[in-house]
């Protein structure tokens, strides 16, 4: 293990921090306002979220005997939840949000014992195409929000999407012409920049930040005690399914940067771990929770591959999380700024759901159909959800949700397409590209 001195150490931390912190607050300032919660309450939300993304990413890098697989990865915010939580919020309230994120991380840490017999279901063209999904459905969301947010009276006003613009530019230069750690900090400088060119026009607003107290602690139900309601609890439970199978490869990916072996038991505590944090996320009224990628690529790029940094970058997150006036900054950032930076990112999610899918074999024309199907499907109920209008509640809210549409179409159709013997075949390829033999995964 590297020795660092206590600044050093602080310093890489806070470079994790920032590598994450993007994708850790854009689903708070995207799910906050679609489920009505003020500018100041938002301003809590996110340092409700710091402080539980800070405690999983504790909880993960120190592990335990049965949960953490102390490999060096940050957790933060799962941008498949934020479709599902904002249909949940608005059709049976903030409470059954809550509800439904405690049960799916229960789910998940039941399910971890036994991932290698889901795992088989969800092979990349089913992953793939959900990840795709989940970026196709949030696009509409980005754009309306460059253009000023859909209730807004500048609606589309050309200084709207003027600033949308410069995000996007600034976002577009950096990757072209800087390396590296510039690169994974692309979207944050780029929102900053486009930011004080609002405060150079005087749109910014800080209303939020004086109202938000100097200090807060982060409370358990601080909004809403949860209400458990099945339909919501179905939907997020297959969302956080998706989303372990996304950390397992990440788990995968970490352990081979950091020459460390890992077997499933480590990937076992590794998922409970996940489940436990999304538990938390609840409880503390905040969000389910998924290792983030994007670190990974960081231990890579600095060669430090220490469990350490990401404690710190822990520590740091909770410290901040008990300063309200710093998540308020973050609610000062114009819509357009963030819509902007929101149009990259989730058309990122839509190109990541393509390279999942890259090995899959699409001279075949049952793949085709998979995709094709489920993608079709999926966007279909996410524009028009009015053809569910006479169903039941709650047949409602799984079958007019894109994601979870499409998801459930993808996995039907691959196992009637395809079968079992296709998706063993899959799994056997996976296993032999990461390294990991079939006893084991078994095991």
């Amino acid at each position: 293990m590297e020795k660092l001195n206590v600044w050093k150490l602080g310093l890489l931390g806070f470079q994790h921090m920032i590598v994450m912190y993007a994708g850790a607050v854009i689903v708070p300032l995207v799910v906050g306002p679609a489920i009505g919660l003020t500018s100041v309450q938002i301003a809590y939300l996110i340092s409700a979220d710091l402080f539980t993304a800070g405690v999983a990413s504790l909880i993960q890098a120190i592990g335990g005997r049965y949960v953490g697989n102390k490999l060096p990865v940050m957790l933060g915010c799962s941008f498949t939840a934020v479709s599902p939580m904002i249909m949940i919020g608005t059709s049976q309230g903030i409470g059954a949000i809550y509800g439904a994120v405690i049960a799916s991380g229960i789910i998940v840490m039941i399910l971890a014992s036994f991932m290698s017999k889901v795992v088989k279901y969800f092979p990349p063209i089913v992953t793939g195409t959900v990840v795709m999904l989940i970026g196709l459905t949030l696009i509409p969301v980005a754009i309306n929000t460059a253009a000023g947010g859909i209730d807004s009276p500048t609606y589309g006003h050309p200084l709207n999407l003027f600033l949308a613009g410069i995000t996007l530019a600034g976002i577009l230069t950096i990757n072209r012409f800087f390396n590296g750690y510039m690169k994974a900090v692309s979207v944050l400088i780029s929102v900053l920049g486009a930011t004080i060119v609002a405060n150079l026009l005087g749109i910014a607003n800080y209303s939020t930040v004086e109202q938000a107290p100097w200090i807060h602690v982060p409370q358990p139900f601080y909004f809403a005690y949860p209400t458990f309601y099945i339909p919501a609890i179905i939907v997020m439970a297959l969302v956080s399914i998706v989303s372990m199978v996304e950390s397992m490869g990440v788990f995968i990916a970490a352990s081979g940067v950091c020459e460390k072996k890992i077997g499933p038991q480590d990937i076992k505590k590794g998922l409970r771990a996940e489940g436990l944090t999304v538990t938390l996320g609840g409880i503390f009224n905040t969000f389910p929770y998924t290792t983030f990628s994007q670190n990974v690529g960081l231990l890579a790029l600095t060669g430090v591959k220490t469990r350490n940094v990401t404690i710190a970058a822990g520590i740091i997150l909770i410290t901040l999380s008990f300063f309200p006036k710093f998540g308020a900054m973050t609610t000062s950032i114009p819509s357009p700024v963030l819509g902007g930076a929101m149009l990259a990112m989730f058309g990122m999610n839509v190109a990541s759901g393509i390279r999942m899918m890259a090995k899959t074999d699409f001279s075949k024309n049952e793949n085709l159909i998979v995709v094709g199907l489920s993608v079709g499907l999926g966007l279909g109920v996410t524009v028009a959800p009015k053809i569910f209008d006479s169903f039941p509640e709650g047949a409602r809210l799984i079958l007019e949700n894109g994601i979870v549409m499409g998801s459930l179409t993808a996995i039907v159709l691959n196992l009637f397409l395809n079968g079992t013997k296709g998706i063993q075949e899959t799994q056997k390829e996976e296993e032999h590209d990461n390294g990991i033999v079939p006893e084991q995964v078994r095991a």
